[in-house]
């Protein structure tokens, strides 16, 4: 797989955070883009300061990069991110049941392959990636899985890299095009349990309803029957 044009790589074998790293270069003047992996990471993390275990073989991975549309868009990007790991988690398997869980999460068979993380970074972007290639964690709230796990070999995370790499710069260039109608329409193609029945954990309470889709913000649209509700952030469960 090409490296695409234009994106420089950094890989370390251990760091305390892909995002800290990507946060410690914007401060230091880098505007990207930029992605910056390591093999190992003691301090990794997730969406709400949950920990992000990095285990050996799998791949964790952060763009920095200043985008090239309002701030105020910014956020879209993760769905470009999301639709772009479920596009390399298909290419090494392409068996499985690949699909985005919003807001920006990549399910295999039903279970949590990859996760993301969007950061501001002085006057640039980060988004954090991780995805497990060869473990995934036991234990963990929503029931994890790995490429391994699918009875896929797990590529290196360096050839994974390369692949995420490729397709994330496919869908900004067609997103600084076209705007974000366009990953509206890729993401929800993808999208589980779309129409069914879903639980959303919000910041100080739990909404139950059919999920519809997201608007042209990218909020989750919850059908609660009597009226549908715009969901900003939140965890959704099925």
């Amino acid at each position: 797989m090409n490296w695409p044009q234009g994106y420089v790589r950094v890989h370390h074998d251990e760091l305390d955070s892909t995002n800290e790293e990507a946060i410690r270069l914007a401060s230091a003047g880098e505007r990207g883009p930029v992605w910056i992996s390591a093999a190992r990471q003691s301090a990794g993390r997730g969406r709400r300061g949950n920990r992000w275990q990095t285990l050996s073989g799998n791949l964790a991975a952060t763009l920095l990069l200043t985008p090239g549309r309002p701030q105020s868009d910014w956020p879209q990007l993760s769905f470009a991110a999301a639709i772009a790991a479920a596009e390399m988690a298909a290419h090494f398997a392409p068996h499985a049941g690949i699909a985005v869980k919003w807001p920006n999460d990549v399910l295999a068979n039903g279970k949590k392959l990859s996760g993301l993380l969007l950061e501001r970074a002085g006057p640039s972007l980060a988004i954090g990636i991780g995805i497990n290639l060869a473990h995934f964690p036991p234990d963990t709230e929503y029931p994890a899985t790995s490429l391994a796990a699918l009875g896929v070999a797990p590529p290196e995370p360096g050839t994974a890299l390369a692949v995420l790499a490729q397709a994330f710069a496919k869908w900004y260039e067609s997103w600084m095009a076209e705007g974000f109608g366009v990953l509206r329409q890729a993401w929800l193609a993808r999208a589980a349990g779309l129409g069914s029945s879903i639980r959303a954990r919000l910041a100080q309470e739990e909404r139950f309803g059919v999920f519809e889709g997201i608007d042209d913000h990218g909020a989750l649209l919850l059908n609660e029957g009597k009226q549908t509700r715009a969901i900003t952030a939140g965890e959704v469960f099925f």
